[in-house]
Parts: structure tokens; sequence; C-alpha cells
């Protein structure tokens, strides 16, 4: 896949998002994945940067199509990452480390359970909550853990018949307040449970009341001037607001099971569906189903289950899903969750299917635009042949200009690139040398100070020039280009108002182009589009000028005073109707009198 094929065909469609990338070659074969904490800006590195690793170089040739997966975070991506590397072993990876090699947190399945770090999951009845890819935040969290909630950490046997039995002494760990002796009955097993089930919501992401109880003692610790203290304390507040808990995607107690999520938009709908192995999600999939019947989301969603087990050859025998579907497997389980671990998966599963679907509308309108710029270039080539031009006329400039009543003279010129608007080169105009109203010295000066500044700064001209004015503009136009030198460098053509026939410099006979023809209707367009940008212009400096008159005009009031008071008050008439107390809050008490005195000098002396 070249730079070129990337940039039309992927990269419109890769959303800026974290998740997993994965390449595959002409064969299907997997070559790479990887995890981006934004898939558009990490894949697209591969193919616009360029590459001096050979090795990397050589899989960017052989890679013929790219898949993703959102996830809901970066955390997701990497434990994701990691769980298809390990199912699918690609060539291009480096051999990953197992899950077993990320901690979890470890709830012991004993009386008094223990809660420690381990790197080794056994499928001994205890509960593991993780695994955890930062490292130092788990130690830390864990240390947090251990000096609010004093849990044993020796192995002892602490049946209640060794306890009743006075078989132990209490430690040193006791002494120094790490533990509360459950091993000589000092503290109840419902006393030490509670604890344990307040760890593990601090753990699960469930830290509200912990985190107010700490700022609550940051507080404290500022007031009293303990401020090490109240740093350290908002360091932990800290680590426990960035906590990831364990992830949607990495969940050792979930085992083999397959989730699947449906959304519906018009005639279409898109499902995704997971594999999920070992508590690991293996496969994504997201398919687009056209609707032939007006069947509803619960068929469409049967029936692609029933085409999309097979295929991944999955024996799962739980799958969930938003709602219940009719299915030929009897022994399948359907779980419906509301909350909790499968709650998530199937949150995540959705957001796969709305990924989706946007990439399919994205597509749908992208094969749209290529088909409307195929047609717009079979515009610009008739317009060519239509103007007899030298080139098609990919850069099109127009003027026009206008005043109100003989004043506030003004101009403005558009520019069309490929045919369409390129407002990052439209131009307004302040007449500047002219003394009165002459449109046709107006257009001399605008014409001569767009393309003199063309020159100075060496951008490219444009092909077509059209004065919207008819012979007189046109033949003012010309004076400039001439001028300037650039007869023949491009063609200036002038459009009469009414008519709308083409004028050419010297040619008395006007050229008449089909009237709905397409070479006509472009050039209206662009007529119509410098009418709109320039009444906007011209409106806004009548605007400034009628307010100039109203409030500059008073002795001893500037434009910033007559700006202060329209911004505050919207308008002149509303101005008029403050009193002088009101205009002294808003620009002091001296200028308030001028004002105040300046629209109400007709009421003094009034009986």
């Amino acid at each position: 896949m070249n730079k070129e094929q990337f940039q039309a065909e992927i990269s419109p469609m890769l959303p800026h998002a974290p998740g997993v990338y994965r390449y595959y070659d002409a064969g299907k074969k997997l070559l790479y994945v990887g995890k981006a904490k934004n898939l558009k800006k990490r894949v697209s590195s591969y193919f616009v940067k360029k590459i001096d690793n050979v090795k990397t170089h050589t899989l960017v040739n052989q890679i013929v199509h790219v898949e993703w997966t959102v996830t809901n975070d970066e955390h997701d991506a990497f434990l994701l990452e990691n769980s298809l590397i390990k199912h699918f072993k690609p060539p291009y990876n480096i051999s990953l480390k197992d899950d077993k090699t990320y901690p979890y947190i470890t709830i012991k399945n004993e009386s008094f359970p223990r809660v420690f770090l381990t790197r080794r999951f056994t499928k001994d009845g205890s509960e593991y909550l993780g695994p955890y890819t930062s490292v130092s935040q788990i130690y830390t969290l864990m240390d947090l853990v251990k000096r609010r909630f004093p849990l044993r950490t020796c192995s002892l046997n602490l049946s209640p018949e060794n306890i009743k039995k006075g078989k132990f002494k209490k430690c040193l760990e006791y002494h120094l307040g790490n533990c509360k002796a459950p091993c000589e009955g000092l503290q109840s097993l419902d006393d030490y449970q509670n604890d344990v089930q307040q760890v593990k919501q601090i753990v699960k992401g469930n830290i509200s009341g912990v985190l107010s109880s700490l700022r609550q003692q940051m507080a404290e610790e500022a007031e009293q001037m303990a401020f090490e203290k109240a740093q350290h304390t908002k360091e932990t507040i800290d680590i426990l607001q960035g906590f990831q808990t364990k992830s949607s995607v990495v969940n050792t107690r979930l085992g083999n099971l397959d989730v699947a999520s449906i959304v519906e938009h018009g005639g279409l709908a898109y499902v995704n569906y997971m594999v999920v192995a070992e508590g690991s999600i293996v496969q994504s999939k997201s398919l687009q189903i056209e609707k032939k019947l007006e069947e509803t989301a619960e068929e469409l969603l049967s029936y692609a289950i029933a085409f999309l087990r097979p295929r991944f050859q999955s024996q799962a025998k739980e799958i969930i899903l938003p709602f219940e579907i009719q299915t030929e497997e009897s022994d399948l389980v359907q779980t419906l969750p509301l909350l909790g671990d499968k709650k998530k998966l199937l949150d995540l599963s959705y957001k796969n299917a709305e990924e989706h679907m946007r990439q399919s509308e994205l597509k749908t309108r992208l094969n749209l635009d290529k088909a409307a710029t195929k047609d717009m270039n079979d515009t610009l080539v008739q317009l060519q042949h239509d103007l007899k031009l030298k080139e098609v006329p990919v850069h099109i400039e127009c003027f026009d200009n206008s005043n109100f009543q003989g004043s506030f003279p003004v101009a403005a010129m558009v520019c069309f690139k490929e045919g369409m608007p390129y407002k990052k080169e439209y131009r307004h105009f302040h007449i500047k040398t002219v003394e009165g109203i002459n449109d046709f010295a107006s257009m001399a000066e605008i014409v001569h100070r767009r393309y003199s500044r063309l020159i100075k700064e060496g951008k490219p001209l444009p092909q077509l020039v059209i004065i919207d004015g008819g012979k007189g503009q046109l033949s003012a136009a010309m004076e400039s280009i001439s001028a300037l030198g650039l007869v023949g460098k491009m063609t200036i053509v002038g459009l009469a108002k009414r008519e709308e026939s083409i004028f050419y410099p010297g040619d008395s006979d006007p050229l008449q182009l089909p009237y709905n023809g397409k070479s006509l209707l472009l050039i209206r367009r662009v007529r119509d589009e410098v009418h709109r940008f320039g009444i906007t212009f011209h409106r806004d400096v009548r605007s400034k000028g009628t307010i100039k008159n109203e409030l500059e005009d008073i002795p001893g009031i500037g434009a910033q005073t007559a700006t202060t008071l329209l911004q505050r008050y919207r308008s002149v008439a509303k101005i008029k109707q403050m009193t002088q107390r009101e205009l002294t809050l808003t620009i002091g008490a001296s200028k308030a009198r001028v004002v105040y005195e300046y629209f109400h000098k007709d009421e003094e002396g009034a009986d």
C-alpha cells in the first residue's frame, strides 16, 4: 500500500481515538498488531513519514489491508494488543510478555483473607483483580490501602477453631499498627471482611468516600501549615483519581464467551461481534447489513450471529447481547447485562459498531465526493473549451465593487480552486486612491493591488479572472493588467450584469454561453459568491459609518468611548434612553455628562 492509496482509502476512515490496529498482507495473513493513543496519528505515521528502519520499510511494503478496534482508553489498548499478539503471534511483533507477568491484586480464598500483589494466576478459588499495566501506580495504591486498612500479611491458618484454641500470638505488625490481631480474636471476622470489602471498592474505582476523607485531611493539614504532609496527601489523591481498575478487555474471571451488539441507521444496520477467550478479547469483527423487508433489530442480530459464530469457530456457551434473540443453538446462554464487567464488554462492542457505522457513512460520502469531483473536473474542461482558454481554469478569481448612495466605496474578490470556494484567498478592499465614486477607477485600483501583491510574493496567478460589470469595468481592469505586464499570462473576461454575456478585451460582440450549460452555471456561482461576500462587507462598513456619525461626532467622544457604549448598550437608540447616572457607570462621570447633554439638549429649559 503506497502513500497515495493510504491517504485516499484509509486515512479518512481512521478515528482520533485509542485502540489497536492490525496490518494484513495480500493473503489476509496478520503481519503486525500495534496499540495507539490516537489511531489516526499512529497508523498514518507508517505511510506518511520517511521510514529509515529496514524492517519497518519491509513491513509497510507488504501491507494491503488495515483493520482497527477502538478501546475505552490507552490502558485497554495495551492489554488488547497483548492478547492479540499472544493469540496470533504475528511475525513482525516481538515476543510480548505473557499476561501473567502483569501484577494482579489477589484476595485470597481463606478465613480472614489476605490482600496482596501477585504475578501468578492460579485457579484456587481466590479473587484476582487486574491485570495492571502501571506497576508503580498499583504499588502506591497498595501502600495506601495498607496504611488505611490494617489487614494481616501472615500466612497462618486463622480458622475459627485455631483462634478459639489460642494457638497464635500477636506479632510485631500489631504493635506497629499494621494489623488488628485477628489471630488472637482481637478483630472479628465481620469487621475484617468489612475492611476487605472497602479495599475491593477502592481497587474497583469506587473511591469517592476515600477521596472526600483525604480532601478534608489535606485541608486540615494546610490549615495547620503542615505543608509537606498536605502535599503528600495531595499526591495520594492524584494517584487515586488517576487509578485505572481492571480492564474491560482483559478479565480472567470472564472465561470464554462471545459479545454482539447492533446499531441501526436508516435502511442499514451495523453489527459488532467479539470473541473472548480466557477472559481476553481475541477477535473483533464489524459488518454492515442492508435491510430488505423492514427486519427488526432482533432478526438482524440473530442472522449476523448465525453467520459469524461458525465463521470464527466459536465454541463459547455464553453470548452477551443487548436483547434476546432466536438461535438454533439451544444450549447457548444469552446474557443481557445491566451492570458489571459484562456490561462493560457490551458497551465496548457498541462503541465499535458505532465506529463501523461512522466509517461506512464517511466512505459513502467520500465516494460521492469523488463523483462530484469528477463532475466538477468535467465542468472545468467544458469551461476551458467554451472560453477558448490555454489551460483548464483550476484557479479562478472574480472581482466586484459597490457603493451606497455615493458613500463607502468598497470592493471584494473571491477565489475558486478546483471549482470550489477557496476562502483562504478571499479579499476585501477599501478604495484608497480614488476620490468620490468612480467604479472604473476603483476596479483598476483593486486589480492592480491584487496582482502586484501576488507578483511580489511569488504566488501563482489564476488561469481565469472574471470582472463583474461588463465592458467598462473590464477595460479599467485591463489597464492595470497591462501596467503590470500580465497580458497573455492569464485570461480576463467581463460578465455583463443583466444578460450574463461574456466580454473579452477589445471584442465588440459578447460570447453567449448556453443558459443552463455547465460553464455558465459555474460562472454564475462564482459571481453570486462575490456578490454575497462583497455585500456582507459593505453592510459592515456602512454600519460603522453610521455609528461614527452618531457617536464620534459628539465633541469630546472618540472611537474607543463609542465602542464601549455600543458594546454595553448594543445601539444608539438604547444609549439615548439611558440616564446620566447609568452612563456614568459605563464611561465615567465627565464623558457621561457630555453624551447625556448632547442627546437631551432639546429638553433644557423645558417647563
